[in-house]
């Protein structure tokens, strides 16, 4: 397979470039037909793999793309799961070349959605389609499902997932949307924190109020919001909220030592990141704090005069946008409606709260044991020649707790990424090297299962 990939390598780049030049940007409504355009680009490269029943399939945002291969009897199934769409370019002016006009420096492919997703996804496209070409047919069953929501939460996958069920019925899930935990270390991403957003907005009297007139007299907004954000924690990092932990485990010691073996090196990241200290839960270390434990982070607070210059006032209104990453059994209704509790019980005197949820997805795990999960992991050292490791990661993919729930299959996330690659951020690209690895790597995974 190596010889097949490399004799192909510069058309399959090449053709990677076409992909990349699409601005298939979900989130904002005038790059719709670009949207489109990509997955019409998407089914025709499954067609060209040799797909069967491939399809552009309408849903009430962006389409969906799905093309299988089923003519290996008593052989398993494999869905392959990715996404066309991408993040906008913003800021523009932090390019260093344009966002969409792929441009290889350093063995290196710079481009919006070089990383996330689509270089990752065509690499499956493309070990395929040299599977076809060398033999005629594929070692295992395959079924492809590849979205443009996934940057906007995937709002009609979900619900796509659980009226077809049989129609995706698979052994495992196959997703490349994560990252190696370092360069030339291949992992195999087993856990992914659930998510819960809120919005939380404080009101007081009904107009702004002269400071001098008022200040000191009637409560302010900002310093009720203050109060209230500063309950949410304690000194030792621990989120004060009463039944907020339900349903987050005790680490295990295996589970303890399966992150730590992941590399990490503290004062490298306090260099990298200019501060003098890190920070968070008391007893647990930097990754079992952003990988196997939960979080209330403060993402942003609005309030009171914001322009140039100074504006004596006490505020009405004042907001602060929340997110938690939730582990383990933790139910985001629940964690939410704590959150409420708790903000009924310390809103200071004189303040209106109110809170709206934006986002909120499951926790979800996988067993690093699983036997399609250490087939891939024989995959990668068979190419790498290094074992992967297992990390925990800290984000979340609501769609993958979707997927292993609804269609009862072990999902196995084969990232072929690296921490590094830009990734939603200026000058996002994505190492040729694990490009073309990757096509190795998961054509080896497929003849494994076989």
């Amino acid at each position: 397979m190596r010889e097949a990939v490399e004799q192909h390598k510069e058309q399959f780049i090449e053709e990677l470039k076409q992909y990349l030049r699409i601005p298939s940007i979900s989130s904002l409504s005038e790059y719709k037909g670009e949207v489109r355009r990509a997955a019409e680009w998407t089914a025709e490269a499954l067609e060209k793999a040799g797909m069967e029943h491939v399809e552009v399939i309408e849903t009430n945002g962006h389409p969906l793309v799905y093309g299988d291969w089923l003519h290996a009897p008593d052989k398993p199934t494999v869905l392959v799961y990715g996404h066309y769409d991408v993040q906008p370019e913003d800021p523009v002016d932090l390019w260093d070349t344009p966002p969409f006009e792929p441009v290889i420096k350093d063995d290196k492919i710079y481009a919006r959605g070089a990383t996330d997703d689509k270089g990752q996804l065509f690499i499956h496209i493309k070990a395929a389609e040299l599977l076809m070409k060398e033999h005629g047919a594929l070692p295992v069953n395959v079924k492809f499902i590849i979205e443009g929501e996934e940057e906007v939460a995937s709002p009609h996958l979900g619900p796509f997932i659980e009226e077809n069920q049989e129609r995706l019925s698979c052994d495992s899930v196959v997703i490349s949307d994560t990252s190696f935990s370092a360069e030339d270390q291949p992992a195999i991403c087993t856990s992914l924190r659930g998510a819960l957003a809120m919005e939380m907005t404080v009101q007081t009297a009904n107009s702004d109020l002269h400071s001098g007139t008022y200040g000191g007299g009637v409560p302010n907004a900002v310093h009720s919001l203050v109060s209230l954000l500063d309950s949410l924690h304690d000194s030792q990092g621990r989120v004060s909220v009463e039944g907020f932990y339900q349903g987050v485990p005790e680490p295990t010691e295996e589970l303890r030592r399966e992150v730590a073996a992941v590399p990490f090196d503290e004062e490298e990241t306090k260099r990298g990141l200019e501060i003098d200290d890190l920070y968070g839960e008391a007893g647990f270390s930097f990754k079992e704090r952003t990988g196997i434990r939960p979080t209330l982070e403060i993402n942003g607070i609005t309030g009171g005069f914001q322009g140039e210059g100074l504006k004596t006032i006490v505020p009405k209104e004042a907001s602060a946008k929340i997110s938690c990453r939730l582990v383990g059994d933790q139910n985001p209704q629940a964690v939410y409606e704590s959150i409420e509790r708790h903000v009924k019980q310390h809103k200071p005197a004189g303040a209106k709260v109110s809170l709206e949820k934006l986002i909120q997805a499951d926790p979800v795990a996988m067993d690093s044991q699983n036997s399609f999960i250490q087939a891939a992991a024989e995959a990668y050292e068979d190419v790498y020649k290094v074992r992967p490791l297992f990390p925990k990661e800290g984000g979340s993919i609501p769609i993958v707790e979707v997927f292993g729930r609804v269609l009862e299959a072990p999902v196995v996330l084969m990232g072929f990424g690296l921490p590094t690659e830009n990734l939603h951020a200026p000058n996002e690209h994505f190492h040729l090297d694990n490009f073309t690895k990757g096509i190795e790597t998961a054509a080896q995974y497929l003849q494994k299962l076989s």
